[in-house]
């Protein structure tokens, strides 16, 4: 399962960024919003699954409060899921 989460937390970090610096722009600067309707809807997606993900593999991790906080809050923090996989989730 952590395996999963991390797959899960790569992709939804990636869908993150590319919605925020690459679809977010070209809707607004070049008034094309198809980019953000194509990517919203994986990305929303992928955001469910990293927290519910998260949620069921805490206790097999034994992340604290705290720690499943951090990786929570990553989920809506640019980088953060790297971040998570970096610290938490590589061996």
């Amino acid at each position: 399962m952590k395996n999963f989460f991390r797959i899960i937390s790569f992709l939804e970090g990636t869908s993150y960024l590319l919605l925020l610096f690459v679809a977010t722009p070209i809707k607004y600067l070049l008034d094309d919003p198809q980019y953000v309707k194509m990517l919203g809807m994986p990305h929303g997606l992928l955001f469910v699954a990293y927290i519910v993900i998260a949620y069921l593999i805490k206790d097999q991790m034994q992340w604290n409060g705290k720690t499943f906080g951090v990786v929570l809050l990553a989920s809506i923090l640019p980088f953060g899921t790297f971040y998570v996989d970096k610290k938490y989730l590589r061996d």
